[in-house]
This record gives C-alpha cells, structure tokens and sequence, in this order.
C-alpha cells in the first residue's frame, strides 16, 4: 500500500512541477513546445490502448485526430470563439470519433491484424479526400485560420488547460487498463484464442477499445488546432497515425507513461533538428534522424524507454528478493 501512495506522490509532484513551470521560467518557446507534448502525449496514449494494451496494429487513427480538429476549428469559427462552443465542439468532435471508432471496429475487428491495419488506413484515405473535396466546410487543402477563446490568448491559460487535459486522460486510461475489464484486453493481446475459450466475446472488448482510442484521439486534435488557431487537411495524413506509433513504440508500449516519454522525445527531437537546420542543412532532413533514433531505441530499449527501464527495474529488485531470502534461510 506504501509504494502505491508513493507512486501517487511522485506522480503529483512532477504535476505540480509542470504546474509552477511557466511561472518560474518565462519563456514563451518553452510553454508552446511543452504544450505540444502534452498534446501529442495525449495522441500516444489513445494508441497505446489499440497497440500496446489490445494488440491492435491501426493506420488510420489520424481520422480520429482530424475529426476532433475538424469539429472545433469549424464551430470556432462558424458559430462563436466563445468558451461554451469550444467545450461543446470537443463533445462534437468525440460523439463523431466515437461512432465512426464504433462503426469501423463492430465491421471490421474479425479480421486479422493485418486486414484491420490496412482497412482503417483506407478509411481514413476516405475521409481524408473528404475533407479536401468538401471546401465548402473545410477549405481543402488550404484549410483556414480562427478565432480561439479569448481566455486561450494567454499561453499559459491554454498551456494549463492542456496539462489538466492529459492528466485528467492519463488518470481516466490507468483506471480503464486497470480495470477487470483492462486485464481482459491485454489477454486479448496475449492469446485472443484462449481468452475465446474462457467465454469472453473478445469483438466486445476490442470495438470498446477503439471507441475509447478514438474519442481520446479527437480530444488531442481538438486541442491541437487550439494551439495553432489553423487547420487543414494535414490534421488526417498518416504521418500523423506514424508520429503516434512512433512515439508509443520509442516510449514503451502498454504503459501510458511510456507515450508521454515518446511524445517528449519526439517533439524535442524535432525542435532542436530545427533549430539545427538553420546552421546545417543536412538536419532539415529530421525524418532521417527520427530513423536513427527508432533504430537506437529497437536495439537499446526493445520495450521502449520505459518499458525496458521498468523490466531492468523489476530484475534488480527481484534479485534483492532472493539474496534477502536467501540470507534468511541461511540464518
């Protein structure tokens, strides 16, 4: 129980520290880049749940983020940059993943991996010529600028807000995986055949799993399009989908702190080739880099950071157990 409230206690602590953060650092670059990992944290995290806690492999999770984008950059700008139309586009921007998340997962989740990866990556290709050829609502490819909550005009006032976001996400995810119902996903994953065998309706479980990574998934894209008051049809490109696989897979599948490593990895990574780039032109090519970096993280952390921490981590601590027990015996 001790190291349960401990754990508790380190968690609130580096809160409180992102907290106090753009207080007592003033720097404006700082708070949007920490702001952008936060968000994309959030992203991460919505995929780890189909990856790393129900084994499904999906290429088309950027219809998610682009359906959360797509439902507030339109209210905000359509109806009124209020705070009430932005909290209500969130909701919008959820029901919709939800349903297509529903819809998408009940159809196609009997499938084999493989076919269900390549189905959602044709979906989301759907939506995505959708959003370009629908210019009346979305502008296309050009997308457009708005008007966000005046209260957001204070980068600290929407930095906060998003720190509440992906602690108030990462909280609901822990007591989801969890839960009973979290443990029979991750048997899913482990042996779906036996899991069957049980008695559990597997499909039931995997379609939940979606609609719960789909929904977290428009709340990223919702507060993404916030902190570039933009959006277009970029928000629904698979390079979004790879950044979200990427940032799980270098943080550590199914551990949710893990996405949130991968997210800050990233999104420093990509900072810093930028500013590299300025100097050296070589670095304006970060995609090779992002290449480095996965293949160091494969062959040093086959887990992920966190994950292979965690395992070296459990190892050491289970060689303690034994040396103390051993010691006893002896004595």
């Amino acid at each position: 129980m001790g190291k349960i409230n401990l754990k508790s206690v380190y968690f609130w602590l580096i809160v409180l520290v992102f907290v106090l953060f753009p207080f007592v650092i003033d720097s404006r670059p700082m708070t949007i880049l920490l702001t952008q990992i936060f968000i994309f944290a959030i992203l991460a995290m919505s995929y780890d749940i189909l990856l790393g806690y129900t084994g499904i492999v999906s290429f088309g999770h950027a219809m998610f983020f682009g359906f959360g984008a797509y439902a507030t950059s339109v209210m905000l700008k359509n109806i009124d940059s209020s705070l009430t139309v932005f909290f209500l586009s969130i909701i919008v921007g959820m029901v919709i993943a939800g349903i297509v998340s529903f819809l998408i997962g009940l159809l196609t989740l009997r499938l084999q991996s493989h076919f269900f990866a390549m189905f959602t990556l044709a979906v989301s290709g759907l939506f995505l010529v959708l959003a370009e050829k629908w210019r009346s609502l979305t502008q296309g490819n050009d997308g457009f600028t708005f008007r966000a909550p005046e209260i957001f005009s204070d980068r600290i006032n929407f930095y906060l807000f998003v720190l509440f976001c992906l602690v108030l996400v990462f909280l609901l995810l822990r007591l989801f995986v969890n839960s009973p119902f979290g443990k029979v996903l991750i048997a899913v994953k482990e042996n779906e055949t036996r899991t069957k065998a049980l008695g559990y309706k597997t499909i039931y479980y995997k379609v939940v799993s979606s609609v719960v990574a789909g929904v977290a998934a428009s709340l990223a894209g919702s507060l993404y399009v916030v902190s570039l008051r933009f959006v277009n049809t970029s928000m629904m490109a698979i390079d979004v989908t790879l950044n979200a696989l990427l940032m799980t897979i270098i943080g550590g599948v199914g551990t949710l702190v893990g996405p949130i490593v991968g997210a800050a990895i990233i999104e420093l990574a990509k900072h810093n080739l930028s500013i590299l780039a300025k100097t050296y032109p070589i670095f304006e090519r970060w995609i090779i880099f992002f290449g480095i970096i996965y293949i160091l993280a494969v062959i040093f952390f086959p887990k992920g950071v966190v994950g292979t921490l965690k395992e070296k981590w459990e190892g050491r601590k289970m060689v303690r157990q034994q040396a103390m027990k051993q010691k006893e015996d002896a004595a």
